[in-house]
């Protein structure tokens, strides 16, 4: 009979806890026995791990370079990019769900108060390439980044989301472009609301018109081409910036006491936003509906959690509306007295051009101190900063968990007919 190998306990030394856990991780104690002494060793040395890898919060570090900085610091706690990689050619099916353990550690960073916070201001911070992009922009008067475009109009920097394929659905292909993209809108001096909409799309059943947003990609996601990863980096990444704009290096982005580059951001919504799209919604300042234009929240049909949308929604349409759209995929109408407490206007659709352009007009008038300000209040009232934290750390346990779940390739083999699409 083979010896069952205790797992270490934890104590106080950093160093000596290192050896013997991954010295226990290199045994194979098997899956849930592994995670227990991930979880056992993080609750001990999460904050120790995260200022070795930040220098003592002195550095800023994006999600997708710690994930794979951590496992060189301690050997066994979160899968290598090496083995990452690994699976990433597989389906869905077929992976091992060696990410939930990247979940696992995200949930214990973001789970301590100083490591969270600092996380969520490293993500909050514009992206690298974004000042290049940003001068291009000026240059130019537009940006093309592939699967999203910038373009100025008046007053207004417009981003496009534009993976028209899968009608504007997000992807591992899009992240980049649509968070350069949102770093472009906000930091350009030479506009003063920025704009969100999907461009048109050319082909099959909607050829000819815009959609604003089909989600996730769904199929990329049966073919195992959404990593983990994917959806910490969008929500804390594109979305928050939207919603709580750029943090400065040198302050706190919390309303309270520090500082960040905020625009207006303005939603036109056409034909859907489902999903992802639906959750961007949430995250806006005003939103502007085709009036044959819907919502929805499949989250059930597709068996993940939807994003920012259980923290938000119910501030919207109240708690049984939220439920009944997360968890019984109830579809709303954007003109319906429902979709009217999302959706600030509903216009026919040939009239949202001159609905964008007259909604930019009355939101700039002001000027945008004031409204910036507005902006930050409102948001301390409803999602101060540290809620926000605590819920991104429960997000990332509960979202790897629902990505490697036998339920998620049912729910898309049923209801999205996942495994007759081409990737």
């Amino acid at each position: 009979m083979d010896r069952v190998v205790a797992a270490p306990v934890a104590g106080g030394d950093f160093a000596a806890d290192v050896a013997a856990f991954a010295a226990y991780w290199r045994g194979n104690p098997g899956k849930q026995a592994g995670r227990d002494a991930r979880y056992a060793f993080l609750r001990r040395h999460a904050r120790a791990l995260y200022d070795k890898l930040t220098d003592n919060r002195r550095k800023f570090v994006r999600i997708e370079r710690l994930a794979y900085e951590a496992p060189n610091l301690v050997p066994g706690l979160v899968p290598t990019k090496a083995e990452v990689d690994g699976e990433s050619g597989k389906r869905q099916a077929d992976k091992d769900g060696v990410e939930i353990d990247q979940g696992i550690l995200f949930n214990q960073f973001l789970a301590d108060p100083e490591c969270g916070r600092h996380l969520v201001h490293a993500m909050l911070l514009p992206r690298e390439e974004s000042a290049e992009a940003l001068a291009k922009f000026r240059r130019d008067g537009k940006l093309d980044l592939g699967t999203a475009r910038v373009e100025r109009h008046g007053k207004a920097a417009v981003l496009l989301l534009s993976n028209k394929r899968f009608l504007n659905a997000e992807d591992n292909f899009t992240q980049t472009a649509t968070e350069i993209g949102a770093d472009v809108c906000i930091l350009d001096p030479d506009s003063q609301v920025a704009v969100l909409r999907g461009d048109v799309v050319p082909e099959g059943k909607y050829a000819g018109r815009r959609v604003f947003n089909a989600g996730i990609n769904l199929t990329h996601i049966y073919y195992g081409k959404i990593p983990f990863l994917w959806f910490l980096i969008r929500d804390m990444g594109f979305v928050n910036k939207m919603f709580r704009g750029l943090a400065r290096s040198d302050v706190s982005p919390d309303e309270v006491s520090g500082d960040s580059i905020e625009k207006l951001w303005i939603a036109a919504v056409e034909t859907f936003a489902i999903g992802g799209g639906c959750q961007i919604l949430l995250a806006t300042d005003f939103n502007i509906a085709a009036s044959d234009a819907y919502m929805t929240l499949p989250a059930r049909k597709e068996g993940i959690i939807p994003a920012m949308a259980n923290l938000r929604m119910a501030r919207f349409t109240g708690d049984r509306i939220a439920r009944q759209a997360i968890m019984y995929e109830r579809r709303i109408d954007c003109d319906s007295d429902a979709g009217r407490l999302v959706c600030d206007e509903i216009v026919p659709p040939q009239e949202m051009d001159g609905a964008i352009e007259r909604v930019i007009e009355h939101l700039t008038t002001s000027g945008s101190v004031g409204a910036i300000g507005n902006r930050r209040a409102l948001r301390l009232a409803a999602e101060p900063f540290d809620l926000f934290r605590q819920y991104a750390a429960l997000y990332a346990r509960e979202q790897a968990l629902c990505h490697f779940s036998p339920a998620l390739i049912s729910n898309l083999e049923k209801f999205w007919n996942a495994q007759s699409r081409k990737a």
